[in-house]
């Protein structure tokens, strides 16, 4: 098996809440990602990963996202406004532990934080 198809064995390592933070392609300056395991390769739709997704308070997406890959979103702390408009009004509020599971070409979002929040994703493709 490739690396692009498995994840490595970890035992439990501390994960650091200050650095290795990235701001994903395509997102705002607000929104950044940290991998935790696994890499996922949309060009050719093979792979997985385990990542967490953070929220800068008052920061917001502006249309929604649709991908060809499955996600599992767990909200772990803070607060996530799903639905919001291009100006980051409306939508629904959630505060964790919120939960959601989207099959590919599901479009969801856009997403705002009021206060900042941490999510937990994993992503990945069928074989």
């Amino acid at each position: 098996m490739s690396n692009m198809t498995s994840k490595p064995h970890l035992e439990f390592f501390r994960v650091s809440m200050a650095e290795g933070w990235e701001v994903p392609p395509g997102y705002p300056e607000g929104i950044q990602q940290k991998i935790l395991a696994g890499s996922l390769d949309e060009e050719n739709g093979k792979g997985n990963r385990s990542r967490l997704l953070r929220f800068a308070p008052g920061v917001y997406t502006t249309a929604p996202f649709v991908h060809d890959y499955f996600e599992e979103v767990f909200l772990v702390s803070g607060d996530l406004t799903v639905g919001n408009d291009e100006n980051g009004e409306g939508g629904e509020s959630f505060t964790g532990p919120t939960y959601a599971s989207r099959p590919p070409g599901a479009y969801h979002g856009p997403f705002k934080s009021e206060n900042g929040c941490v999510l937990f994703e994993i992503h990945y493709y069928e074989d």
